[in-house]
């Protein structure tokens, strides 16, 4: 299951809070701020779809991730590749340096931490 662009927004927001009410989640935006119905109803989205769910203190809901971060975005890259590219990294990758604007530094760097994860995949 995936999140809209306005879920992730809100789910960014929550990753870098750690947690919070609903007046924290509104406060992380930028103004002009959402309404609090926007957020009350992307927050029960996002907690029936399973990316968050909350802890009652007194009349409140405290937010937090069931997701992590790093899991969500290599998710969404598996999806994005399979998507788009037929679930080849390779046509993948050639899109990627071929179609952008990196720099031969850029693409050096790049080569450095791919180079750098496959002496660690190999030990």
């Amino acid at each position: 299951m995936s999140l809209s662009k306005t879920e992730e927004h809100l789910l960014n927001h929550l990753w870098k809070l750690g947690k919070g009410f609903m007046k924290d989640i509104i406060q992380a935006y930028d103004n002009p701020k959402p309404a609090p119905t926007t957020i009350a109803t992307l927050l029960k989205r996002m907690r029936d779809k399973g990316f968050i769910d909350y802890n009652v203190q007194g009349k409140s809901r405290e937010y937090y991730p069931l997701v992590k971060k790093e899991d969500y975005l290599s998710g969404s890259f598996h999806g994005f590749v399979k998507k788009f590219f037929g679930d080849s990294t390779e046509q993948f990758a050639s899109f990627f340096t071929k179609s952008t604007d990196l720099t031969t530094e850029q693409l050096k760097e790049l080569r450095k931490i791919i180079d750098e994860e496959i002496k660690r995949k190999e030990q």
